[in-house]
């Protein structure tokens, strides 16, 4: 009889958090972390997940800590990425990498890089471990759990909805002069100031010279809550920005300036003039293939640029808004299919667009059907290649272990110039009879 209301038990529970897992998370956490802890591990990976990814990040980051390291790292390994590597980034270094180590070698690059952010960013200056509760924690929990961490300076604690996305903000102050009962929702400044994670350094001092507030958190492109810049990291800050100002005025940043000097302009400008020759002679080599016709219709000729600046115009747009997403983190390399679907059907639809206007004014100024249509298909075909390869080349470079900002556009412009010669005198090859001398 016991056995069966034990069984009865476990299944109404594991039923509970099937189909309720936001309810779930919102009860386990104000539980002992043991306790979700023995509860979770016993439960499938997916089901687990489920509940675990709704779990306030403290809790969250807490049980990483304390599950078993297989058992961690299946949750993980199903979490979104996004989600994943800020609760990582609240792990001591030691408990970090041996999550890490038993991941797949992809995944753990991509977590990796996720928790990396550049020097001079909010990202690098922040501190993961902000402290965070739902919006329908009471003070009094809120205070039981500040009070066991006495060897951090808090100002304020976050409130985050289930998605993670930051909601609101309580100063501690108010806290204190809070009944015990009362819900933090109630207390909480709505939409506080935040900044992303890869603004700059500049970005920052600017926000907090003007807000004036002591502490500032961070958040990803979608809203969730990375961690809090503290006190003294806005004035370390601030100073860094103070003296960057004084190295740029008498040109002696690493990186080029309007007032460094013309042989350090030239050391960084040089190399790549010189690569881009070299694919600006691959484009003319191509040219040259169809010197015969285009001696024969010289029509062709005038119309290259044509098809070449539309090209590389649709290229440049795919390339900006991708190399914009991987800035923000908005995308990453394994985005890149949908990415390139994405800006293929684009470029192809513009292509159809852009090839009957240059086609109905190519006619209205030759008069030949043949010439309009070899530029109408070539503007279409180079169009499609140009937005794939503004799409494909950042995340190409990226999984190669380069920079895409510094050479995606040397290798787009020659993919665009290559494609769009290629197509136009290909297709008037082939389509020679129905030009007009």
């Amino acid at each position: 009889m016991a056995q069966n209301a034990e069984r009865a038990l476990k299944s109404l529970l594991r039923g509970f958090l099937q189909l309720y897992p936001a309810d779930a998370a919102r009860l386990l956490d104000s539980r002992p972390i043991r306790e979700i802890v023995r509860l979770l591990e016993a439960e499938p990976a997916p089901r687990a997940t489920a509940v675990f990814e709704r779990l306030t990040a403290e809790v969250a980051a807490q049980m990483l800590e304390q599950m078993a390291r297989r058992s961690a790292c299946q949750i993980l390994a199903q979490l979104d990425p996004g989600r994943a590597a800020p609760l990582l980034s609240r792990l001591d270094e030691k408990a970090r990498a041996e999550l890490l180590a038993l991941l797949e070698p992809a995944a753990a690059k991509e977590l990796h890089a996720l928790m990396n952010y550049p020097p001079d960013s909010a990202g690098h200056m922040m501190d993961p471990r902000a402290i965070t509760f739902r919006p329908d924690a009471t003070v009094r929990e809120a205070l039981g759990r500040i009070r066991a961490l006495r060897h951090r300076r808090i100002h304020d604690v976050y409130l985050a909805d289930e998605e993670g996305r930051l909601v609101g903000a309580v100063a501690v102050q108010e806290l204190a002069l809070a009944a015990p009962s009362e819900r933090l929702e109630g207390l909480a400044r709505r939409a506080p100031a935040s900044i992303h994670a890869m603004a700059g350094r500049e970005e920052l001092v600017d926000l907090l010279t003007q807000l004036r507030l002591p502490s500032l958190p961070v958040v990803d492109v979608e809203g969730r809550l990375l961690g809090v810049i503290r006190h003294e990291a806005i004035i370390t800050a601030a100073q860094e920005e103070a003296s960057a100002d004084i190295q740029t005025m008498v040109g002696a940043s690493k990186e080029e300036r309007a007032l460094s000097s013309v042989s350090f302009a030239v050391r960084k400008r040089l190399p790549w003039l010189q690569i881009n020759l070299v694919t600006a002679f691959l484009a003319a080599a191509v040219v040259g293939l169809f010197e015969g016709i285009i001696a024969r219709f010289t029509a062709l000729a005038v119309l290259l640029p044509v098809v070449a600046g539309q090209s590389g115009n649709t290229g440049a747009q795919a390339l900006a808004v991708t190399m914009r997403g991987l800035a923000l983190r908005e995308i990453r390399p394994r985005h890149w299919l949908r990415i390139s679907a994405k800006e293929v059907n684009v470029a192809f639809l513009n292509g159809l667009a852009v090839a009957l206007t240059t086609s109905l004014g190519v006619y209205v100024w030759s008069r030949s059907v043949g010439l309009a249509l070899v530029i109408g298909l070539s503007m279409v075909i180079s169009m499609i290649a140009a937005g794939l390869s503004g799409a494909a080349v950042p995340m190409i470079l990226i999984a190669l272990g380069q920079d895409p900002a510094q050479s995606s556009s040397i290798i787009l412009t020659t993919v665009t110039d290559v494609v769009g010669f290629l197509s136009f005198l290909g297709i008037a090859t082939l389509l020679a009879g129905m030009l007009q001398a």
